[in-house]
């Protein structure tokens, strides 16, 4: 059986989907990857995928740009010739779904999340929202990685009920964040693990961190992730450096391994906006430290309140501000508890284990079907 695996990057098959791919090949499909290519991309050949390079902007939406999309992806799909398609993000499911559509191929789509513009009220989200209605009429299974999407999406009639069904996120990998013994560090070090722009909270972190210093309490606060300045909602690069400059946080970059940060952190931060499941947050769960996140669909689901973190109000700093601060004078054993029951849940709800047996159980049913 031949699987195309469609993404806006290489980096996040390799990153989030690598495990569920290895299966793939081990299974015996023949497993095709479409994406831009990046540094990640010959990762994939090595795995043992077929790659097939894609030209796709995941920065907002360009009318000329996206139906050129749409005949790239036709003509790909048209070449592999696969028996089924699996999209991510928004573009595949969307522009991907329509090309496999005129070639009656089917498709599987996983909606990680729809940020911001389902939050609005305008013809941006006008827009979107008919995009995803017509395409959806055309996708044989949609996985949604929280209940309140597809509740959204069922509500405004985007897709058929009986193609629904719920995933935890992209899962995580159980064996490969793991608890290290506890310590806590001297000075409390919270950590936002983030691309920067807007819609994850970063301005609302670091107005907290503002708050927190002026009112003595003496912490680290870090970020670590990429700078996005070309991002509509992005955070200009200057903004970051004042920042900096000024010591009002840590920059620690970007990586490939955030393992030995979360680590060396006591507290992980997240004031998104929306999520469809946090990637950093189940990581953050998995390795047993407590969270900070905001009370929005997909983080509410990772972090139940007072049980393995705290949950703040949407886009409120001094709220935040105040989680933080009472997050940073608990007890260590209260700290150390907050941490095994976010591994317990982890374990419970969200290994990647789950996942991949939900899509094998969908690629069999189209097997038998075909």
């Amino acid at each position: 059986m031949r699987i195309a695996i469609v993404l806006n990057t290489s980096w996040n098959i390799y990153n989030f989907r690598m495990n569920f791919v290895k299966t793939l090949i081990e299974k015996g499909y023949e497993v095709h990857t479409i994406a831009p290519i990046d540094d990640y991309a010959h990762f994939l050949v090595e795995a043992g995928c077929i790659h097939h390079a894609v030209k796709m902007d995941s920065r907002g939406a360009n009318p000329i740009k996206d139906a050129a999309l749409i005949v790239e992806l036709l003509m790909i799909y048209r070449k592999i010739k696969p028996d089924i398609i699996l999209h991510y993000t928004i573009k595949p499911n969307v522009y991907g779904t329509l090309a496999a559509a005129i070639l009656r191929i089917p498709v599987v789509n996983n909606v990680c999340g729809l940020g911001t513009v389902f939050l609005k009220d305008n013809l941006v989200s006008a827009i979107a929202i008919g995009l995803y209605k017509f395409a959806f009429r055309f996708a044989d299974k949609v996985f949604f990685q929280n209940p309140d999407d597809l509740k959204l999406f069922l509500d405004k009639k985007l897709v058929h009920p009986q193609a629904v069904d719920l995933v935890p996120g992209s899962g995580i990998d159980l064996e490969h964040f793991t608890p290290k013994r506890y310590e806590r560090n001297d000075r409390f070090t919270f950590l936002l693990i983030s691309r920067l722009i807007t819609d994850k909270g970063v301005l609302e972190y670091i107005e907290a961190v503002k708050k927190l210093r002026s009112s003595g309490v003496d912490a680290r606060f870090q970020i670590l992730g990429a700078m996005d300045p070309e991002h509509k909602r992005g955070i200009k690069t200057e903004v970051v450096n004042d920042w900096i400059k000024s010591g009002t946080i840590e920059y620690l970059g970007t990586t490939d391994d955030v393992r030995m940060f979360i680590d060396k952190a006591d507290c992980i931060v997240l004031p998104s906006y929306r999520e469809g499941t946090p990637r950093t947050l189940l990581e953050a769960a998995s390795s047993s430290k407590p969270i900070i996140a905001t009370d929005v669909p997909g983080c509410n689901h990772v972090v139940t309140d007072n049980y393995n973190g705290f949950l703040c109000k949407l886009k409120d700093s001094d709220d935040l501000a105040d989680k933080m601060k009472k997050m940073a004078g608990l007890p260590a054993n209260a700290l150390q508890r907050f941490g095994e029951n976010g591994r317990t849940k982890m374990e419970a709800e969200y290994s990647q284990t789950l996942v991949i047996n939900k899509y094998l159980a969908a690629l069999e049913k189209f097997k038998r079907a075909s």
